[in-house]
């Protein structure tokens, strides 16, 4: 087991060395512990770019000690690295991974639960991210979105969701959040939410909504569903472009749309299901009057 793991070590040097290449160690190692080397080089090129004086300190350590030493000179290379990298997983890392931030992210046609640090809950739909720094979090409830969210939040300090479109701030509410591109919508289910778009400012009752497309002034509107139809299997839209439809439905289903021949302006209001692509694309294309094949694998074309 030790000159297993000796060996892993000599794998390591000379691969962050650059006299392995990723198939090379790919082949020497397990998957496991590839993507474990894998963290440790992005994490030595985070440290590289924070110690850059103390790396040119070392160089000229490591010099000093190549020049004595000539004959070990190619081992020392090698080993030199891994001390490195050893020094970095200890406390560049350590200091690193230890931040506080913790990021969740989904994949195509997936949707994640996440209980938050107060007992908040927050549903997260397909090819979204939620990330928040538990250090902070006594003072300051803040949670970070890209995607959409069902947030369940609990009684107590003010909580605040930020987008790059704008901040959704409450009391101990239930809402959803879409930021997608230069689409964003807020809708309140339960309580009161204070939603903050560029200069404007909105507060939102149960069933109302705010929305805002493209860089236009917000609008308000109201919903008659008690929460998300997406948590239950369905998307469903409101007078949207088409095109934000379209990126719904790539990242359920994982496929890609070649939208060069239609006008993906146009505006869309229905919705799909999860459970079914070929019931998806007539609901949404047929709807519009847009014709739709399959180009290649995975890639569907639409046209008039």
């Amino acid at each position: 087991m030790e000159k297993e793991n000796t060996n892993k070590d000599v794998y390591l040097a000379k691969w962050l060395a650059g006299d392995l290449s990723d198939n090379q160690l790919k082949e020497l190692v397990s998957s496991v512990d590839f993507d474990a080397f894998s963290k440790i080089r992005k994490g030595i090129e985070v440290y590289e770019q924070l110690v850059a004086p103390t790396e040119a300190s070392f160089s000229k350590i490591q010099q000093r000690i190549n020049a004595n030493s000539p004959k070990v000179k190619p081992l020392y290379k090698y080993w030199s690295i891994a001390a490195a990298a050893s020094v970095i997983l200890f406390f560049g890392l350590f200091f690193l991974l230890d931040s506080g931030n913790v990021s969740i992210e989904t994949g195509f046609g997936e949707q994640k639960t996440i209980a938050l640090l107060d007992g908040s809950e927050v549903i997260i739909n397909s090819r979204s991210k939620v990330s928040y720094n538990k250090e902070s979090w006594a003072e300051q409830r803040i949670v970070n979105l890209e995607g959409e969210a069902y947030f369940k939040v609990e009684k107590g300090n003010t909580f605040t969701v930020k987008t790059i479109n704008g901040n959704v701030t409450v009391l101990g509410t239930q809402f959803n959040v879409i930021s997608d591109g230069s689409y964003f919508d807020v809708v309140c289910y339960e309580g009161k939410v204070a939603v903050k778009i560029d200069v404007s400012e909105h507060v939102l009752l149960p069933s109302q909504t705010v929305q805002k497309l493209n860089g236009l002034p917000a609008t308000s509107n109201f919903v008659q569903h008690i929460k998300p139809t997406w948590i239950e299997g369905e998307s469903t839209f409101r007078s949207v472009p088409v095109k934000y439809v379209i990126s719904a439905l790539e990242k359920q289903y994982n496929i890609t749309f070649n939208t060069i021949e239609i006008d993906d302006s146009v505006v869309f209001t229905g919705g799909f299901p999860h459970n079914n692509l070929k019931v998806a694309l007539q609901t949404v294309f047929e709807t519009l009057d847009i014709k739709y094949s399959e180009k290649e694998n995975r890639n569907i074309n639409l046209r008039y």
